[in-house]
């Protein structure tokens, strides 16, 4: 099962672009405001093709020298985002423990919003809040290595609490060679 995401929201306002995809010292790419941006708004739609899981397993991973990163957004326990094909800027949205942002779905749609008022130049994060069907061990948390540098980072993009997790939309992340299934 493949197909397109229904047209994505727009990243600009009426007065003009407010996010700007530039680089990060979180992680390669970001994205940052360019206006100040309350509480509550709806920034931007995480978009892209979606595909079942079977689909994102077969095209796992999307870079074979970095395994752990690919641009999947869990849906549902059926379908992912894959923001690698007709994906927007929200797919640079970088991880954080403190997040300024959260994903919020609606009607199997994806989109991010501020959870606090964001001041223009501030760089656009939220929670990945990844689950993984593997026991929590130090070698995995190792591979899903955190890098926000917030005051309570957890280091790593692994949810802490898997009960917390259900039913909150997430980063997607393929399943690696070796693992069994993984759904985050």
């Amino acid at each position: 099962m493949v197909h397109q995401s229904p047209a994505p929201s727009p990243a600009k306002s009426s007065v003009g672009r407010r996010i700007q995809v530039r680089r990060s010292g979180v992680h390669g790419k970001g994205v940052f405001a360019l206006v100040d941006i309350p509480r509550g708004t709806r920034i931007i739609e995480y978009v892209g093709e979606i595909v079942s899981w079977d689909e994102a397993q077969r095209r796992h991973p999307h870079d074979p020298s970095d395994p752990n990163h690919t641009f999947y957004f869990h849906i549902d326990e059926d379908r992912v985002i894959d923001a690698l094909h007709g994906g927007n800027a929200s797919r640079w949205i970088n991880h954080s423990c403190a997040p300024n942002c959260v994903a919020d779905e609606d009607g199997g749609r994806i989109f991010i919003k501020a959870r606090r008022a964001i001041k223009a130049g501030e760089e656009l994060n939220y929670d990945y809040g990844l689950v993984i069907d593997e026991p929590l061990t130090p070698e995995l948390k190792a591979d899903y290595p955190c890098r926000c540098g917030s005051r309570n980072c957890r280091g790593t993009l692994l949810s802490s609490d898997l009960e917390t997790a259900e039913g909150v939309p997430r980063k997607a992340k393929a399943k690696a060679q070796s693992r069994t299934r993984k759904k985050a």
